[in-house]
């Protein structure tokens, strides 16, 4: 069943990262939740200086919790670059799974379970609020139009079978994070999500999709703007073309 926690000791170490601004109403509860429900689990806060005090709050964390860590960065950078950031820190690290979660409380902590135990069989797994028993919690119906159609363009134009490549609850296997050239990564934003989630596909790699159920943010500003739903349209538009382009060339 995927709400009955299962032992993931087979997986290796697992390192969650989780990158902050200005989520100081939130880091602390959402720790506490992650080691309540996973308690083998390590947590990485990677904190672009957040002026509201989240990075002390990230180092009363960590000074309390040796499964806790902190890695400060110099300002904000943009969510994919948090990400290359912790997933880095992990890799030198030696953890052997490292996965991404969002500070808010959107992504549970207590349905982490269901992507480790997929992991068993996969080399990414993405929580998807998109696949048959995925849904969302507090979304207006414009906001889950705009996921869905934004979810159906990437299909489309990348030709990735995902329902959810811009989903940011995932988890990668070690193996896949070092065959999925990192080092060439440039997106910074959101579209960082529905970048790795192609990569790993053209790495010959398998993607797995669970289903979870999102919850939107009560305390705290979400980064998510019209502004950003639009630069990732814009940069997934740009990968199709250049795709396609390639594809006319090796043809003739």
């Amino acid at each position: 069943m995927l709400d009955e926690p299962q032992n993931h000791h087979a997986l290796g170490r697992v390192l969650m990262v989780v990158p902050t601004y200005n989520e100081a109403e939130n880091l602390g509860w959402i720790a506490d939740r992650l080691r309540r429900a996973q308690p083998e689990v390590d947590l990485l806060v990677v904190d672009d200086a957040s002026p509201d005090g989240t990075g002390r709050i990230a180092d009363e964390l960590a000074a309390a919790d040796p499964h806790v860590h902190v890695l400060h960065r110099e300002g904000k950078g943009g969510l994919g670059a948090a990400y290359l950031a912790g997933f880095a820190w992990g890799l030198g690290e030696g953890y052997d799974v490292i996965g991404e979660m969002d500070a808010d409380g959107s992504h549970q902590p207590e349905q982490l379970h269901r992507l480790l135990s997929a992991l068993q069989d996969a080399d990414l797994v993405i929580g998807s609020r998109w696949v048959p028993g995925g849904s969302v919690v507090n979304w207006p119906w414009q906001r889950e139009a705009l996921s869905r159609g934004g979810n159906l363009y990437v299909r489309l134009l990348l030709g990735i079978d995902v329902r959810d490549a811009t989903a940011g609850y995932r988890v990668f296997r070690r193996t896949t994070l070092e065959k999925i050239s990192l080092d060439e990564v440039r997106s910074t934003g959101y579209v960082f999500q529905t970048d790795l989630a192609a990569r790993t596909l053209r790495a010959g790699l398998t993607v797995a999709e669970v289903p979870i159920e999102f919850v939107e943010r009560v305390r705290g500003d979400s980064k998510m703007s019209g502004q950003v739903a639009l630069e990732s349209l814009a940069r997934v538009t740009q990968w199709g073309i250049r795709e396609r382009w390639q594809g006319l060339r090796g043809r003739r």
